[in-house]
């Protein structure tokens, strides 16, 4: 395994505890606007990260992770995840940029071009982060498809099977805008004027997908995007997502609490991509992130001050308190189980975000275990992935 690791953060709001918009460094009056997101994604690529991903989802933010709540005391509301990358792709140049976009309600025919699109706005730094929605306020906004309702919850076997049915339609989706994206050969597009052909009607393809959730004809509207298969990512925790992200993505983010299980996840995830062709599926450890204050506060007390002004910080991912050199060794040790890197969620991001560009980069970077300069143009590079994936349809 190289060496090199790859280092993303994941955008959420004020930060990733729930106070995080009551510190005095935190912007909310800022969080509907441009300038805030632009900021920090600028923050991320002054540091050489990798990429950021900018959360989303159908419904309100919820203490709750199948239900809405009433909460009045913390962040709730959001602009669009893939827009916010839109606007901020032409002020940025080398980060890649990796909006969440949601499956289920969803056309993949809209993403495909959503996504497409952002991959021409940033000249090949797009990627899509697949999520799906469980939630019944999320499915009654759209009122298309009958739900179990807000009363079941983990362990109920009519939420069992919904699950795996969204996770089934979310791979059905992943299909369908893979294929639009190949539906335009690269060289499609030939733009003479002297014989008066703009277009190469041989080289667009219909897709002709049948499923269970979808039926598209395709092509595409838009031509193929830069990197022809921009990146698709996936958040799995069990079986089941881990099968989507084998089966669609290039990259999944995991979230293991000890090298114990680090090491079992990374055993889950290669059973369940035993059957994947092509590039590896690479692995990232998502980690909440809280770094020492080097003047000031230690993270661990501030952390406590957080939960004391409201709800605790409960996560799915590892939550670190500490200084920059000590969250260095420990994602050290997660690369050399085998992760290809790791995805920060800045605890808050006004404060963490500037902590994890500067000093903790600048560790990695003296460990020889990161880049000094930005080696590609397009994520797909960044990433260590083939940069060019032949159209499936060409020379059909």
């Amino acid at each position: 395994m190289s060496s090199r690791l790859r280092v993303g953060v994941a955008l959420e709001g004020a930060g990733w505890h729930p106070a995080a918009w009551r510190e005095p460094s935190s912007r909310p009056a800022e969080l509907f606007t441009a300038l805030y997101w632009t900021d920090l994604v600028r923050t991320a690529e002054e540091g050489l990260l990798d990429f950021v991903t900018i959360e989303d989802s159908l419904a309100l933010q919820s203490s709750d992770p199948v239900r809405g709540d009433d909460r009045t005391d913390e962040v709730r509301g959001r602009l669009d995840a893939l827009l916010i990358a839109s606007r901020v792709a032409p002020v940025t140049s080398r980060i890649g940029l990796i909006p969440t976009v949601t499956t289920t309600h969803t056309e993949p025919f809209h993403v495909s071009t959503g996504i497409a699109t952002l991959d021409y706005t940033s000249e090949g730094r797009a990627g899509w982060q697949v999520k799906v929605s469980g939630r019944a306020d999320e499915a009654a906004h759209f009122g298309r498809r009958a739900h179990p309702g807000d009363q079941v919850g983990w362990g109920d076997p009519a939420f069992a099977a919904l699950v795996d049915d969204l996770f089934d339609e979310a791979a059905d989706a992943v299909e369908v805008v893979r294929r639009l994206w190949d539906s335009w050969e690269d060289d499609a597009e030939i733009r003479d004027v002297a014989t008066d052909r703009f277009l190469d009607a041989d080289k667009v393809h219909e897709i002709d997908f049948e499923g269970r959730w979808f039926s598209v004809r395709g092509p595409s509207i838009t031509p193929r995007p830069p990197q022809g298969q921009p990146v698709v990512a996936a958040l799995a925790h069990a079986e089941v997502p881990y099968r989507l992200a084998a089966r669609s993505a290039d990259l999944v983010f995991v979230t293991p609490a000890d090298a114990v299980q680090a090491e079992r996840i990374l055993t889950d995830v290669a059973d369940a991509a035993e059957e994947r062709e092509g590039a590896p599926l690479q692995v990232f450890a998502d980690l909440v992130v809280f770094l020492d204050d080097p003047d000031g506060e230690r993270a661990a007390d501030r952390l406590r001050r957080l939960d004391d002004l409201g709800r605790p910080l409960v996560s799915d991912a590892r939550v670190f308190t500490g200084s920059a050199s000590e969250l260095a060794d420990l994602v050290a040790e997660l690369g050399a189980l085998g992760y290809a890197g790791v995805r920060l969620r800045p605890g808050v991001l006004t404060d963490d975000l500037p902590r994890i560009a500067g000093a903790f980069a600048a560790e990695l970077r003296a460990r020889g275990l990161f880049h000094d300069a930005y080696e590609a143009d397009t994520l797909r590079g960044l990433l260590g992935l083939p940069e060019h994936v032949p159209s499936r349809y060409a020379g059909v």
